[in-house]
């Protein structure tokens, strides 16, 4: 039988899984859609459950037919996201979702000002927000004290799915990385003063690096899961990463753009480079770091329209957008419908259309979240290279790479050119391929070459500077009114 490995990624709106030979061909791959819980304003959650689910039916799918053997497994998933469990290792509430989730922002002010923004930055390489894994553990300490009592380990996604694969409690630094201000990042290693203050209960997992072999699948998880006992495991990231590492965007210049349900940046940097209003990791492969920004939606807007107009699919809508033309006729959007992450750093914020008459079509609206995203990642990346990262090379990859309209629309803002590689599969095979490369030595150049590169397009220049100058402007003159309307919400 063809040697194979397999790779899982478990995202914010889909887990997705891929069988791929050792040469980088997928031979199958399966989807699971699924939902996150919005309880209350500014909170999104999920039950671990679901993951685990999911991860099962897919892997269950995948090995069905008898004409490929599995060698390894990769796992990667959304996040940071916090999960806790008990001495016994059940989880003890939902998983608490990453950025997206802005419920910690008194934990974010009182750990700031009891360790000082400055030294969280030197040490942890970010300031804190609602990204940071460790301010969400101290929210649980505050808000659920008596659950919290009960808490002995900290999962994150993939390390979760590894656990249950193996029984082995791990995590990657580059996880780790993101977890401020558990976590040292000149150390690579938690830093257990801080940590003792904010979990002392916490017995904090022992840290590898993405691609490192875990552990084996257990006779347990063989039959819950139908790969076979014994085959090996790697530790797994977050997907963003894994996305990085699916296009072979890890040379120093390199920057990875995420086009998914939300939108990430990852640049590859030479040396650690700090800046309050973008997150400096750990990479997902040794020695490696990186300058990285992340929009709390991106494709989250295009579904919520989608949804809202009750009709259409992707396709069609992205026909419209395109017959609509640069500008959507006069229509201006700030895409921070679940407040905004870097650079502006603000989980009050809130989505803005401006511009609205009554002529105004489905088509016109599209384009324009098409477009907000496209003024986004220009803010992103000139706050990225105003922070001392190296933007040479811009790589595109994830769901909305397909067709060519959005990567076309975000090449004009940004005035960039977009490698475009072969497969764009996005985390999953991020995912196999650190498998195959932990045990057979597997080149992502050979992989993954680059199909095409999307180029701007000289003719809409001067609109789009001009109507960038207007997003940035807009979310200036906005924001105390939204301020006080995401106050209203909250309550």
């Amino acid at each position: 039988m063809l040697p194979a490995v397999i790779g899982v990624d478990i995202g914010t709106s889909s887990s997705k899984g891929v069988l791929v030979d050792l040469d980088g061909n997928v031979l199958r791959a399966a989807t699971r859609e699924h939902t996150v819980e919005r309880p209350r304003p500014g909170w999104v959650e999920m039950d671990a459950e679901i993951w685990w689910r999911e991860f099962a039916s897919i892997t269950r799918e995948l090995v069905a037919r008898a004409d490929a053997r599995v060698v390894a497994l990769g796992v990667s998933g959304m996040g940071p996201c916090v999960l806790l469990t008990d001495a016994r290792d059940r989880p003890l509430r939902p998983a608490i979702l990453y950025g997206v989730d802005t419920r910690s922002t008194r934990q974010i002010d009182e750990l700031t000002e009891r360790f000082g923004e400055d030294e969280i930055l030197a040490r942890c390489g970010s300031a804190l927000s609602s990204q940071a894994a460790g301010v969400k553990v101290a929210w649980v300490a505050d808000e659920e004290p008596e659950l919290f009592e009960r808490a002995r380990h900290l999962f994150l996604t993939s390390s979760w799915l590894v656990f249950l694969l193996t029984g082995e409690y791990v995590l990657d630094q580059h996880s780790a990385s993101q977890c401020t201000p558990l976590y040292d990042t000149d150390e690579r290693g938690w830093y257990r003063p801080w940590a003792e203050l904010i979990a002392p209960n916490l017995d904090l997992p022992p840290l590898r690096w993405s691609g490192d072999v875990a552990g084996v699948v257990t006779r347990d998880a063989a039959e819950v899961t139908g790969v076979p006992a014994g085959v090996p495991v790697i530790t797994g990231t977050i997907d963003a990463w894994a996305e990085a590492v699916s296009v072979g965007a890890q040379g120093v210049g390199d920057l990875m753009l995420m086009y998914g349900t939300t939108m990430f940046l990852v640049n590859t940097v030479p040396a650690k480079v700090t800046d309050r209003s973008l997150w400096g990791t750990v990479g997902a492969l040794p020695g490696t770091r990186n300058l990285a920004g992340g929009m709390a939606t991106s494709g989250a807007i295009t579904s919520w329209l989608r949804e809202l107009f009750g009709s259409g699919d992707f396709p069609e809508l992205l026909r419209l957008a395109d017959g609509s033309g640069p500008g959507a006729n006069g229509l201006l959007m700030l895409p921070y419908f679940a407040g905004e992450r870097t650079p502006v750093m603000d989980p009050h914020a809130r989505g803005v259309i401006a511009g609205l008459t009554l002529s105004h079509t489905r088509g016109e609206l599209y384009r324009a979240a098409l477009e907000a995203t496209g003024f986004g990642v220009r803010h992103n990346i000139e706050a990225i290279e105003a922070a001392g990262g190296d933007v040479r090379r811009v790589v595109a990859v994830g769901g909305g790479v397909q067709g060519d309209l959005w990567t076309q629309i975000v090449s004009d803002i940004t005035r960039r050119d977009q490698v475009i590689p072969s497969q764009t599969i996005g985390a999953s095979y991020g995912s196999a391929f650190l498998a195959a490369h932990a045990v057979g030595g597997a080149s992502i150049d050979a992989w993954n070459p680059p199909k095409e590169i999307r180029q701007p397009r000289e003719h809409t220049a001067d609109l789009y500077d001009e109507l960038y100058r207007s997003y940035r402007d807009l979310y200036l003159r906005t924001r105390s009114i939204v301020h006080a309307l995401a106050a209203r919400q909250e309550r």
